[in-house]
């Protein structure tokens, strides 16, 4: 029965995915279809609630940083901070390597902040933005700063996702760290290579002129309204926690919000819920969007997503499928093994933090060297949840960016990580020396 409850929900999330609908839908007939399963299992009604709520519980920082991530949207919008980095941007970066440097710049930030949410808010929107004022492909630049966001969301020292898996394997963070840039170079080499060549086939763009005069008929493009970002890579190089982080440049942009652009501080509220809006016809697609408001449908989403948790753990739904994994990949490798494990996890469970905890619970005893189990699931749990749509790790940096679903598939190195690690996973057995008898 489990096994057909788990396929029917799969089956219920294709649907969502490829005729378009919100995947919300889904997520709320998945959660009815396993309140069912725990009453017929012999739970009340009032235990599966308790169940549910106690996982929307564990979220709650997230649901925090989420709605700040809304705000701080907007008040860069509106303070003129991502007018003049699109507009300095623009005229040293080259259309040709627009891509790349969209990956680079995402990167850096990221292992500076250890947060996607955090680098997808703050340099991912810097970065759309710049695509729409030159015009150039959404679904590419998406997938360019997903790619980014998430290198530093896996090896960063401030990274919760690292620091979560070192705790639950017992292991050091830093040695972790030094064996997860080995891992990662060919991929991150690889990622590089194919975003400089998707940068070849650009043709022309929007001259950096243009882009300036534009903005500067809405701003005042004064040197004071980078001081939110400055405030941002300070306090991250001092390992800030993200949250004071983000609030510190919330107001700072506030301020010039109303010192520098002359908006009203009630308005500044407003666009802070709302989102920022203008009247000009040519910046609106640029620079429209934003506020509190804009980050519903994630944060409905990472709600009903994390209620899944304790009912699959107290109901044993995945038991099953937990057994039934486990005797398929141990005719493998280990790193198949935990591979298969992290896809069904993160697929079922919506969550980064949901998939690596199950994962290593699934796996802990199949790698006796925990170091090695360390890094196996940053390259699977970590990874694989930004490249599931319904997925919180893909839903937030996407909906702060307001980029297309289908900037998953443009995400180059969350790919080339773990088919690498596949790929060389079955090299080591092939080559290993065969056992003694």
């Amino acid at each position: 029965m489990e096994i057909a409850i788990l396929a029917c929900f799969c089956l219920c999330l294709t649907a969502c995915v490829f005729s378009g609908k919100s995947i919300l839908y889904a997520l709320v007939f998945g959660l009815l279809l396993f309140l069912v399963y725990g009453k017929r299992k012999g739970f009340s009604w009032p235990q599966l609630i308790r169940m549910a709520l106690s996982g929307v519980r564990t979220v709650w920082k997230i649901l925090f940083i989420f709605l700040l991530i809304g705000a701080l949207t907007a008040v860069w919008r509106a303070g003129g901070t991502i007018p003049l980095i699109v507009c300095t941007a623009a005229k040293l970066i080259r259309p040709s390597i627009f891509y790349l440097v969209v990956f680079l710049l995402n990167c850096v930030v990221s292992v500076l902040m250890g947060t996607s949410f955090g680098t997808s808010a703050t340099m991912g929107v810097v970065c759309m933005t710049m695509a729409g004022a030159v015009r150039l492909d959404p679904v590419l630049t998406g997938g360019a700063v997903l790619s980014g966001v998430y290198f530093g969301d896996r090896w960063s020292p401030v990274s919760t996702s690292a620091l979560l898996i070192s705790q639950l394997t017992g292991t050091d963070l830093f040695a972790n760290l030094k064996k997860m840039f080995r891992t990662a170079l060919l991929p991150f080499l690889l990622a590089c290579a194919v975003y400089a060549i998707l940068g070849l086939s650009i043709h022309s763009a929007a001259a950096p002129t243009e882009i300036e005069a534009a903005f500067a008929r809405q701003f005042s493009l004064h040197w004071f309204v980078l001081l939110p970002v400055g405030v941002i890579l300070l306090f991250s190089a001092f390992r800030v926690p993200v949250k004071w982080t983000m609030l510190a440049s919330i107001l700072l942009a506030a301020v010039c919000c109303v010192a520098i652009q002359g908006i009203p501080f009630l308005s500044v509220c407003r666009m802070m819920v709302f989102g920022y809006q203008t009247n000009d016809i040519e910046l609106a697609p640029m620079l429209n969007g934003g506020g509190i408001i804009s980050m519903a449908k994630g944060f409905a989403i990472i709600c009903v997503s994390s209620a899944y948790a304790e009912i699959f753990r107290k109901t044993g739904l995945l038991d099953g499928a937990k057994h039934l994994l486990f005797r398929i990949s141990r005719r493998s490798t280990v790193y198949t093994a935990v591979l298969s494990s992290a896809i069904v996890s993160n697929i079922v469970g919506c969550s980064q933090t949901f998939s690596i905890m199950l994962t290593h619970q699934i796996c802990e005893e199949l790698e006796p060297d925990q170091q090695t189990l360390a890094v196996d699931l940053e390259d699977t749990s970590v990874i694989i949840a930004p490249l599931v749509p319904w997925s919180l790790a893909s839903a937030v940096p996407l909906a702060s960016i307001a980029a297309p679903t289908a900037s998953i598939l443009a995400a180059c190195f969350l790919y080339f990580l773990p088919l690498t690690r596949l790929v060389w996973s079955f090299l080591l057995k092939k080559t290993a020396p065969a056992p003694c008898h």
